[in-house]
């Protein structure tokens, strides 16, 4: 348990941050769910404007700290190859 002060605020940062990451992650799976959906469903416009949808989201994530550069490029990637080979 934190005993200094400095340990205890650390604690509640560190409590509020994984807070507002877990939603903010949420929110990404979710678009990446309905993405998935769409892709599965067969219908190629849908499924391109789910991915167009998920894309800045996906950004957003990285710029926040929640996912990796790398992660998300090697998802958007595989989305929209997968949205590519639905012609």
């Amino acid at each position: 348990m934190a005993n200094s002060p400095q340990a205890k605020k650390r604690a509640r940062q560190n409590e509020k941050r994984f807070a507002v990451n877990k939603a903010r992650r949420s929110r990404i799976r979710t678009f990446l769910r309905k993405a998935e959906e769409a892709i599965a469903s067969g219908d190629k416009d849908a499924a391109a404007e789910a991915v167009r949808a998920a894309q800045p989201e996906l950004m957003r994530g990285v710029t926040k700290g929640v996912y990796h550069k790398n992660t998300a490029a090697r998802k958007i990637s595989r989305l929209t190859a997968r949205v590519k080979a639905l012609g």
